[in-house]
Order: structure tokens, then sequence, then C-alpha cells
């Protein structure tokens, strides 16, 4: 019988605990990197009660001290720009391992001292607690960013994004944590990884972890035999017996393994020799499915490495636009092409840095996950491939929200009468929104009550990403790079009122930054003076033909 890692039950339940005193505990803040700065004021509660421990009992100096200067250093970093701080998915991965297992680490060195901390923080007001579920997000998140960007776990380890330095190496117990969380999670490759760089980040540092190499191996081990490759298990078991030659579950699981590879070679000796009655498999590439297609072509938009042909591009223009309103005459709008039929738009400078923060100020005290609708029941409800918190504003709430509005109808030409309230998001730790489309298929129900399908979308950049947290069109083969205070807008139906399936798109995974946009989605009713219905029926089967992407590295 294989002996699985022992996960430390007495740990496990003291740190269910832990959290179950803490009554201001917040589940998903890693959805929204705004929901994530709340953090810092529970880390400077931290810092302060720990000093005065320290001060008055000196006791157990040594552990304590290395978790307060840590605490210390990292928090004086973030306080120097809280915003590009949290918006280095390592920063905030570790603020939350810091304010989630290390506090358990501490509680083990030092009973009484967390037990000290605890109280003293729970009567303070503005503190928040992040809990396991912020734990696995955020890990979940460093590797969705590492599968995207194509980034090494080494690099990520030491605090590197795409070769520029954001934030301090993660320690040995970060990466160690990480991996466990993953483990949790089945994610078993990248459970395997980050363990590997924990055993080397141990093997560096001269430094006591709750955890030991032992530990550390017998992850590394059993996710190679989760992940089917036994050989490797086994050679990864013999290296921890190495190490502690008494291990009880890895001499269990050495005969299991050796068992499973001669069962294995023989049975490959037998169809060899046509023993087996089997016909040895017909080797043939393997064809990607729709979505893998979808996938690989979004992940490579998402890194910028697709470009639109030169026959497509040379045609694109930017203008000053003084139509569709008079007010424009004295007022034009820079306008800049970035696709033809269909038609995508940026505006630049259509949105002051005063609207942004008090859209933000109105916005953040309201914030909850998003969600998606469900296409069976229309329901709203939240999804793993949408990471991020989104709230809603009324025109009627604040007069800076209704000419946000009337700017869009200046913009777009169209009427504002059944558009939907202002949607304001922020992206979490590698937030992202994977490939959908705005308007409602005809199976789907979403928007049956809401003036007719969304005809338009207008996106809002409230801020500058530093990596990553493109819009991008998979059908196209378009990049959007946010660029704070200009607008987004495309048209999603064809003038027959259908779907149009060209205009698919995502939002990339934010690398570096937070990301704020909002959303302005404009309905069929109240257009048909201003977007006439084309007699000519078209269904979303009818996509026009595309201008093939073209690869940058094929120039």
């Amino acid at each position: 019988m294989i002996m699985v890692p022992n996960l430390n039950l007495l740990h496990v339940i003291c740190f269910a605990l832990l959290f179950d005193l803490c009554v201001r505990t917040h589940a998903e803040l890693f959805t929204a990197i705004a929901e994530v700065e709340h953090l810092l004021e529970t880390h400077k509660r931290i810092i302060d009660d720990l000093d005065f421990y320290i001060d008055k009992e000196e006791k157990r100096l040594s552990t304590l001290k290395r978790h307060l200067n840590l605490y210390k250093r990292e928090h004086e970093k973030a306080m120097e720009d809280i915003p590009n701080y949290l918006g280095n998915p390592i920063n905030a991965f570790t603020l939350i391992k810091r304010l989630t297992t290390d506090l358990d680490h501490i509680e083990d060195s030092i009973k009484i001292g967390t037990e000290y901390i605890k109280n003293i923080t729970m009567n303070h007001e503005d503190v928040k607690y992040p809990a396991l579920e912020d734990l696995t997000g955020a890990a979940q998140a460093l590797t969705r960013l590492q599968e995207t960007y194509h980034l090494e776990v080494k690099d990520l380890s030491e605090g590197l994004l795409n070769g520029v330095a954001y934030s301090s190496p993660m320690s040995a117990g970060d990466c160690y944590e990480l991996g466990r969380a993953l483990y949790n999670e089945k994610d078993f490759t990248n459970a395997r990884d980050w363990m590997k760089e924990a055993l080397r980040k141990l093997k560096e540092e001269n430094v006591p972890y709750a955890f030991t190499e032992v530990d550390v191996l017998e992850y590394i081990s059993f996710s190679y035999y989760l992940l089917g490759d036994t050989r490797s298990a086994l050679e990864w078991t013999q290296k921890l017996l190495a190490v502690d030659p008494k291990h009880s579950r890895a001499k269990g699981n050495v005969p299991h393994y050796q068992k499973s590879i001669a069962e294995e070679e023989l049975r490959l000796r037998k169809q060899r020799r046509g023993e087996t009655g089997e016909e040895p498999p017909e080797e043939k590439p393997a064809e990607l499915s729709a979505y893998a297609k979808e996938r690989k072509a979004y992940e490579a938009l998402c890194r910028g490495e697709v470009d639109i042909p030169l026959a497509m591009s040379k045609r694109l223009t930017c203008r000053y636009m003084t139509e569709n309103h008079p007010f424009l005459r004295l007022a034009p709008i820079k306008m800049e092409m970035m696709y033809l039929n269909p038609d995508i738009v940026m505006f630049h400078d259509v949105i002051s840095d005063g609207e942004i923060e008090m859209v933000k100020r109105m916005a953040s005290p309201r914030f909850r996950r998003a969600v998606v609708h469900d296409p069976k029941t229309g329901e709203l409800v939240p999804a793993h491939y949408r990471i991020s918190k989104s709230s809603w504003l009324k025109d009627s709430e604040s007069e800076a929200i209704a000419r946000i509005s009337r700017r869009v109808s200046h913009m777009t030409g169209l009427s504002m009468d059944t558009a939907e309230e202002l949607q304001v998001v922020n992206y979490g730790i590698g937030g992202h929104y994977e490939p959908h489309f705005d308007f409602a298929r005809k199976r789907e129900n979403a928007f049956s009550k809401q003036g007719g399908n969304r005809i338009a979308t207008v996106l809002f950049y409230m801020s500058d990403v530093a990596q990553g947290g493109a819009t991008v069109f998979t059908e196209l083969g378009l990049s959007v790079f946010p660029v704070k205070r200009a607008a987004a807008f495309w048209l999603n139906l064809h003038p027959s009122g259908e779907g149009d399936i060209s205009t698919r798109h995502a939002a990339c995974p934010v690398l570096q930054g937070s990301k704020w946009v909002s959303n302005k989605w404009l309905h069929q009713s109240g257009q048909e003076l201003l977007k006439p219905c084309n007699l000519e029926y078209q269904d979303e089967s009818m996509i026009r033909p595309i201008p093939r992407p073209v690869p940058k590295t094929s120039r």
C-alpha cells in the first residue's frame, strides 16, 4: 500500500482553530488587488504587537525576530508604493502566506506570544485576516502567470518577472507553502517544481523551518508517483532514505515502486515479442482540440507575440473625432483605429484622473467577487476563469458617473436608454478573464429582460499595467494593452442583430501592477434609428473572412 505524505493533522487543526477565532476572516481577498491592500493594516498591527511582546518578554528571540524583521522589511517596501508592491503577484502571495501559515509557525514557536498577538489584533476594528482560500488562490495565480508568460520557477522564486526584479527573493518556506497549496489542489506538476525549488533554497539557507528536507523530498517523490512517473518516484524516494534511512512510509513505498516498474517492463517486452496479442500503438501526431488551439493563441497574444497582418495595419489611422455630437466640435476626441471590420477603436484621454479616483472610491466598498452568466440557468455565478472583484454604479448616484455615461453616448453615437450601470472591476493576483463573448448566444437568456442583447462594449482603462493585463481578441489576433484614461470600443452584433463571434476576447492575467477597468454595456433597444438592422440575414456562423494574425518571430 502506498503511503501518502504526512500532512500533519495537528498542524491543520491548529491552523483551523486559529482562523476560527478570527471573526473578521475574509475569503476571496485574492480576487482583487484593492482588497489585498487592507491586509497591510493587519500586517502593521502584527508588527507593532510583536515589537511590544518581544520588548516585554525577551524569550525565544531568534525565531520571533526572524519573522519580525521579514515583516518589517516587506512592510516598509509595501508602504513606499502600495499599488506597485501588491501589483507584484509574488509580493501578494508572500503577504498572504505571512498572514496564514507563517502565523501558525509563530504559534508553534511560542504559543503564548501568538495568543497575545491574536487577542490584541482582534480588538482592532480595521483588522482583516486572509483565509486558506486566499492562500490557495494566490498559489494558483502564480502558476497561471508562470504558464501564460512562460516564466521559470527559479526566476519567480528570485522575484524576477520577465527578467525584471520587482520583489525580494522568496524563501525556502515560501516555496514550500506554495508547493503544498498546489499539492492539496492536485496540481502535482507545479507542486513538484516548487518543492524542488524549496529544496534548493533550503540547502542554501541556514535557517530553521517547521518542515525538513525529508518533508520536501517526500512531496517530490509522491508527486512523481501521482503523475505516473514511477521511476522518478523511486529515485527521489531513495534520496529521501539516504537522508532518513528509517523513514517508514518511504521504506514501504520502495518495493511497491519496484514491483510496478518490473511489471511495466515485462508488459513492454511481451508486447514487443507479440505475446500479448496487442498491436503496438500507431504513432500519430496529436491534434489540438478547439479549446487547446484557442488557449495557445490566447497565451501568445497575452505575451504580445502576435501582430496583425501588414495589409491590415497599414490601413489603421488616428484622427480627431468631431461627429456624433455637436459638443465634439468644441472638444474633439482622439480616436485610434485598432482593427477594421470589425471596427475596434481606442478613444484616448476620455476619463480624467479625478473621475477615476472618484469611481474607485465609490466602487471599492461594494466590491464582490466577479460573476458570469450560467448559460443553462441565466443566473450569475462565480467562476475560476474570471478572477476579479466588481461593483456597479448608477448615473443617479453622482454627476461624475452621469457625465461618463453622456461621454459614452458622444463617443459611440448610441443611446444610453437601455445601457447597463457602470461596472467597475479590479483584477486580483494574476487576475484574468478567459476568452468569452459579451453578447448572449441564442441558447442563453441572460439579457432577455434588459432591452435586448448587448450591441456594444465600452471598456475604460483606469490604470496603467506594468506587465500583462492586455485585452486580446483571439479570433482577430489583436492585443490591446491598457492605457490609463483611454477606452476601447467595439460592436458585439452584426447589423442583423446576430452575435459577431469575431469579437471573442479575454482579459490576460496581470503580471505586474493593479488593473482597474470599468465597463459600459449598451443594449439593442433604443438604437433602432441610430443603428438600423440590415435586411440581409446574418447568423453568428457567418463570420467574415479575417486576415490571419502573424507571429512576430516569423519576420
